[in-house]
């Protein structure tokens, strides 16, 4: 997270008058550098930094799928997750949705994986097989 800073301590990093900042970079890095920190302006309001994209989903050599039932560090709870579907978070969203709404259970999607917290590993796979993916079974 990026540190609080006040406008003029802003201005002060920005080097006002001074050409050659102390650590030897340009004034335009340090502005770069004091625009990154930025929480307010008075000339602008509140400074919202850009947004990053989420990360999608990476697939596997084979171009396969894994369906994979896990209960390890779950509190006892069966919970099945779905790696290697190389599409933008977005569609692993919507996918996410449509298995959630097929299996009447919870889910989500956590850094490119499709979590669902039930046990129907057959209406899953039936249901990515109509999708178009090559379904493989891991683990328990």
């Amino acid at each position: 997270m990026a540190q609080k800073i006040s406008l003029a301590d802003w201005q002060q990093q920005l080097g006002r008058g001074d050409n050659k900042p102390d650590n030897g970079s340009t004034v335009a890095d340090t502005q770069h550098n004091a625009d990154a920190a930025l929480v307010y302006s008075t000339a602008s309001g509140t400074v919202t930094p850009p947004k990053t994209a989420e990360p999608g989903g990476t697939a596997y050599p084979d171009g396969a799928i894994r369906l994979r039932r896990e209960k390890k560090g779950r509190g006892g709870k069966t919970v099945l997750t779905i790696s290697g579907i190389a599409r933008p978070a977005a569609e692993l969203t919507d996918i996410c949705s449509a298995l959630k709404k097929k299996c009447a259970c919870g889910g989500a999607v956590k850094d490119g994986i499709i979590e669902i917290q039930a046990d129907k590993r057959q209406l899953i796979e039936q249901h990515l097989n109509q999708l178009g993916f090559n379904v493989k079974w891991a683990g328990g």
